[in-house]
Parts: structure tokens; sequence; C-alpha cells
């Protein structure tokens, strides 16, 4: 078990001191693999460097947002510490480097990509009607007093006006103590939850 409570009381000492100095944290992006490259129409038709005709066009996913619960992107961005069943703490001086929805619309984006590499995924939104829309809401992207970290929410895929919900929860206990291993275990969490939507839109689009 993690030794938090020395860590929980060392969070509200330096929140009184003025002069304590803030570590910033990025998710890190984990065994990225390289950019699909987007399709381009020539004056032949549309191709890319996989020979695409226009009658296998890739199918395009418009990532349309990502929403995170209130407690975990509030302006002061810092990591959410769960400290029994009903509370939470937010530590003072290590916090998101940038919001958090961005991180996590950024890495869904990349993984996202990387796991459906017959498709066009962004963050724009098409001229046309033709494309898959996902819209992921986080509720739970913290650490715990029992030295595992919470990640949870769910997400709604679109297609042809039909919309279909899922939900995923995952608890992973951290290698180490601190804050550190902490978003480590955050990231390998959303990574593999990124990687189960993949799985679950190709097999509804199918």
């Amino acid at each position: 078990m993690m030794k938090w409570i020395p860590v929980v009381l060392t969070l509200f000492l330096a929140a009184c001191s003025s002069d304590a100095k803030k570590t910033y944290y990025q998710l890190p992006t984990l065994n990225p693999s390289a950019t699909v490259s987007a399709p381009v129409v020539t004056g032949g038709g549309l191709t890319n460097a996989g020979g695409l005709t226009p009658a296998n066009q890739p199918r395009r996913l418009w990532i349309s947002q990502v929403n995170v619960a209130d407690f975990l992107n509030s302006s002061s961005s810092g990591l959410v510490y769960q400290t029994n069943d009903v509370q939470y703490v937010m530590a003072a001086n290590n916090v998101w480097a940038s919001p958090l929805d961005q991180q996590l619309q950024q890495t869904l984006q990349t993984y996202l990509s990387r796991d459906l590499p017959n498709w066009v995924v962004s963050s724009q939104q098409a001229s046309d009607d033709n494309q898959e829309e996902i819209s992921v809401n986080v509720t739970g992207f913290h650490g715990r007093h029992d030295g595992r970290a919470v990640i949870s929410g769910s997400w709604t895929l679109t297609k042809d006006g039909q919309a279909s919900q899922h939900y995923f929860s995952t608890v992973l206990k951290q290698d180490e103590d601190g804050y550190d291993a902490l978003v480590r275990t955050l990231a390998t969490g959303w990574k593999q939850q990124v990687d189960a939507m993949a799985l679950q839109i190709t097999g509804s689009v199918n």
C-alpha cells in the first residue's frame, strides 16, 4: 500500500507556502506508431500512400468532444487524489501542464489514429455527413488511497444518426509511490480504454 498519508500532509503544508515549487505533468504517449498519411485528391481520383481509390475510401471519425468532470478539470489543474470513499483532495503544487481535457483528447486522437489505420481520425468536423462521431465523458482520472489509479467514464459513437453508448471503468495498481508513477499509471489505463474503444468501433461498423 502506498504511503499516501505523508504525501497528503505535505500537500497541505506546501499549499501554505507561497514559495512552494510547482511540478507540471503531461500525459506520455505510449508506444506511438508511425503516423497514418491522410488521403489526398488528385486528378485521377482519391489516392494516398496506400493506393486508396474511391471504391475503398477510408472511413472518417470525428472526435467531437472530450468532457472531463469538473473536479478533475478545475482552474487550478491539480492532480486529484481520493482519500476515502467520499473525500477527494487536489494537489496544490503537482498540476497538469495543460488542461486535462486537452491532454486526453490529444492522446485519444493519437491512439485511435494508430489503432484505426484505414480511418481518418480528426478533431475537426467534416464538411459533409459522411463520418462517424465519437464523444467521450471522463468521470474518473485520479489516484486512490490504496495505491491505485482510477479511469472511468463513457463514450458515444454516432453513425448515420444512430447513437450507441458505452461505459468504461478500470482500476490499476501503481508500481511505485508518488505522482510520477500515478501519471504513468493513468496514462496506461487511458491507453487501454482507447484501444478497447477502437475494437468496439471497428466491430460496430463492419
